[in-house]
């Protein structure tokens, strides 16, 4: 097998595990959502170190100037709030919302590269973040209220990704440094409520206990998976997977969920769906462009 025909693999296989999460945090009611974050950081930070050890590539690789930990200090905020606010999301019935925030987070990451990094858009690209703030608009209308959970989400992921960008660390090493950051909160947390009867680990039974074990690998294993990939396929062909996990959520949450999708909704959802079409068109044309201005360099060399 090739390596990228591999990579396209492993990138399917992560983006079709996040897209089945809405199937896996509701297995583990009734814990509530932040019992279930804490776990969720506890058991990654064990599997990914055990992952260092199984390897033998110890702690030697691991950040320790100030700046690379200050910045795997804010993504360790970051993914914590996007981790928390997802599952308490589709624990309460906001699949269809959640998945939205999937779909918006390619548009925000456009605008953080514009905001932060001085990028400047095309014209196609400025259209798309214009059609999907109209859809933003039209599901504000319909539901009385701005899609919060979608934005937070799309917010927090696309603050992830850039500070990941900036910080250039390995996902194993970088996984291993913001889940440290946030194992001393998450295990005090698991701990108050142990002691005071609250928690359900142990209350509800074996098997219970296992699934929330199992959120730590649940959690590493696309990140793994996506590393790979990222790491052997274009990243054109990565942009058109990504939407392999919103599509996948979405319709868990109508097929399966059953969550309502009256006209307003659907107005608002397809309005999103033509920027993202905007945007993958234009960016599919801008390497093509780009491919073919090499290939002519590197004739006429």
């Amino acid at each position: 097998m090739s390596n990228e025909r591999r990579g396209t693999l492993l990138g399917v296989a992560a983006y079709l595990a996040w897209g089945l999460f809405p199937l896996y945090w509701p297995l583990l009611e009734p814990t509530g959502a932040l019992e279930i974050l804490s776990h969720r950081v506890v058991w990654s930070l064990v599997f990914v170190a055990l992952l260092l050890l199984v390897a033998r590539r110890g702690l030697g690789g691991l950040p320790r100037d100030r700046r690379r930990l200050l910045l795997l200090s804010l993504a360790a905020l970051v993914i914590a709030v996007n981790w928390g606010l997802y599952i308490w999301g589709v624990n309460h019935k906001h699949v269809v919302e959640t998945s939205l925030g999937y779909f918006v987070n390619p548009l925000v990451t456009v605008a953080l590269g514009v905001l932060v990094l001085g990028e400047r858009l095309r014209r196609t690209q400025w259209a798309a973040v214009g059609v999907a703030a109209a859809g933003v608009v039209v599901l504000t209308i319909d539901a009385g209220r701005p899609p919060w959970i979608a934005l937070s989400l799309a917010a927090s992921f696309g603050t992830y990704g850039l500070v990941k960008k900036v910080v250039g660390v390995g996902p194993i090493e970088g996984l291993v440094v913001e889940t440290s950051i946030l194992a001393p909160l998450a295990l005090g947390y698991l701990l108050v409520v142990s002691a005071t009867g609250s928690g359900t680990f142990v209350s509800h039974g074996l098997g219970h206990s296992l699934l929330l074990v199992g959120a730590g690998p649940v959690t590493a294993l696309p990140l793994l998976a996506f590393a790979g990939a990222a790491a052997a396929v274009p990243l054109s062909r990565l942009g058109l997977m990504q939407y392999l996990t919103p599509t996948l959520q979405f319709l868990l949450g109508v097929l399966v969920r059953h969550e309502p999708l009256g006209a307003g909704r659907l107005v608002g959802f397809a309005l999103v769906w033509v920027a993202l079409a905007l945007f993958t068109i234009d960016t599919a044309t801008r390497r093509r462009q780009q491919l073919a201005l090499t290939v002519g360099a590197g004739t006429a060399a």
